[in-house]
């Protein structure tokens, strides 16, 4: 195995990290956690226990991936953005092993400082805006802002707004590919 590891980072025992992934300066990837080929994992990152990424997930700083979370290949994790495990946390309550289950799908960003709420799955190429708190399940290729989340539009796999005409078609303008947009659903043409 062949990856890189920052001097400063924590890296528990149980863990599988992939080829050419970097782990950065005061990151903790805690036990059991399985890590991707590619991937880069930011500074000042918390990886929780039994945490998977895919390949090529990008993590900036200070995010926290907590216990319950699976990230697919290519997702992208903005700065200070968080997620979280327990919809009812207390301090006096141990919720150990109560743990919601939250899934990105593959392609998808997420944005700095954004909150994602436990159990809410993020759909393939789904963008949600910096600083969104997301409150539901969201689609894939929805672009989502706000507190709470709301849809606004929907994105490409290059990460540009689709704008659909009166046939329901739209294109990305970077690669050309063309979307259809039927009964509130996108998918790739």
């Amino acid at each position: 195995m062949s990856f890189f590891a920052h001097e400063t980072a924590i890296i528990d025992e149980g863990c599988t990290l992939g080829d050419g992934t970097k782990i950065w300066h005061f990151s903790h990837v805690m036990p059991d956690c399985t890590i991707g080929k590619n991937c880069n994992i930011g500074q000042n990152v918390v990886v929780s226990p039994q945490v998977t990424l895919g390949n090529n997930v990008k993590v900036q700083n200070n995010v926290s991936i907590y216990t319950g979370v699976h990230c697919e290949d290519d997702v992208f994790l903005g700065p200070s953005m968080v997620f979280t495990n327990v919809i009812n946390p207390r301090s006096a309550v141990n919720r150990r092993g109560q743990y919601a289950k939250t899934t990105v799908r593959k392609g998808a960003t997420i944005g700095a400082n954004a909150t994602i709420v436990c159990g809410n799955d993020i759909g393939e190429y789904a963008f949600i805006g910096a600083g969104t708190v997301v409150t539901k399940g969201v689609p894939a290729y929805a672009l989502i802002v706000g507190n709470p989340g709301r849809q606004i539009g929907w994105m490409s796999e290059f990460g540009h707004r689709l704008v659909f005409n009166n046939e329901g078609v739209a294109a990305c303008k970077e690669s050309g590919v063309t979307y259809k947009l039927t009964n509130g659903r996108v998918e790739k043409r």
